[in-house]
């Protein structure tokens, strides 16, 4: 029986050496690529952006807010490798017009080049309890998270089939792996895009063309700053059961990943565990990946129902405190 089970192990590692050549793309030079963030004035967006000049890629950025967007193109430029790098700034809503995000696009491809990675990082949040957050929110963030994505994807992706060539990335968080509580109307946005990604790389990998979804934890980024002003006492407690990333760190793990070609993201110990418990059907890009996953597995779901239990008792402690408060001031 252990000569079988060795042999099969043989035969899978075999297997996955042979097709590998098939599995694996040539990573994606930066230096001269232009890469397009969306979300770019802030946060996440702006570091990804930061990281990828650092290398000699041209930017542009995408945001609303037209003021910060000029304050982020100065702090880019202080990185510049050489005297041709360029970055162009454009505001606009990438969830709420696709002709107008088509046609800016356009704009930015007429002036500096077809664009070789896309990286969709517009995003927003809120927490609350599900009866408690209103119902044009659930529309809102469906709006930006998805949609937002959505748009500049679909506005990119024939030039890059054109080409040959391309990287796409889609920012979602572990909140897009994991259902937390509080976040009723945040999760099922961020758990769509990796539907979106899974469906879109099947269509382009023929292309050359690979998708990231990257699933930063929680990061020290002015959004995650104001979303925690509104958290139930429950996404709180829970939130602490792990580390505030920092925005850098997150920005150069992505940009790694969507160089290599790499579908998943992931940053940090809990990271790497909920890519391998999350990674279904989903692709894989080199045999260490995919025998990871099969080795692993069945350890991390033992360790993932442990953290369930934990998140569990926190919210049924909370709920039997808040009962209990509730009891006390009926009783005054």
């Amino acid at each position: 029986m252990l000569l079988l089970a060795a042999a099969f192990i043989v035969a899978f590692v075999l297997l996955l050496y042979m097709v590998s050549p098939l599995i694996s793309p040539k990573p994606l030079k930066l230096p001269g690529a232009h890469v397009v963030v969306t979300g770019g004035s802030s946060g996440i967006g702006k570091c990804i952006a930061i990281e990828c000049y650092k290398q000699g890629a041209f930017i542009t950025l995408i945001a609303r807010d037209e003021n910060k967007l000029l304050q982020t193109k100065k702090e880019i430029e202080k990185y510049s490798v050489n005297d041709k790098q360029v970055v162009l700034c454009i505001s606009v809503d990438v969830s709420k017009d696709y002709e107008q995000v088509e046609n800016v696009l356009k704009q930015a491809q007429e002036k500096l080049g077809p664009v070789d990675m896309l990286v969709n990082c517009a995003g927003t949040s809120v927490t609350g309890k599900f009866e408690d957050i209103e119902v044009n929110s659930f529309e809102r963030l469906m709006a930006v998270n998805y949609l937002g994505s959505v748009y500049p994807s679909r506005a990119v992706i024939a030039t890059m089939k054109e080409r040959r060539m391309g990287r796409i990335v889609f920012v979602s968080s572990q909140a897009g792996q994991l259902g937390l509580f509080g976040y009723t109307a945040y999760s099922p946005t961020k758990f769509a895009l990796r539907g979106l990604a899974e469906a879109l790389q099947m269509e382009v990998k023929p292309y050359n063309i690979y998708i990231t979804v990257a699933y930063p934890p929680d990061t020290d980024t002015p959004g995650f700053a104001e979303e925690s002003k509104t958290k139930p006492l429950e996404t709180k407690l829970i939130s602490e059961t792990s580390s505030v990333c920092q925005a850098e760190q997150v920005a150069r793990v992505i940009v790694k990943d969507a160089i290599q070609g790499n579908f998943n993201s992931s940053v940090g110990s809990d990271g790497y565990m909920l890519s391998i418990l999350t990674s279904g059907m989903s692709p894989v890009t080199s045999i260490t990946e995919g025998l990871q996953q099969v080795v692993c597995m069945g350890i991390f779901r033992i360790v993932g129902l442990f953290y369930l239990g934990s998140f569990d008792s926190i919210v049924r402690r909370c709920m039997m405190q808040r009962e209990k408060s509730e009891s006390v001031d009926k009783n005054e």
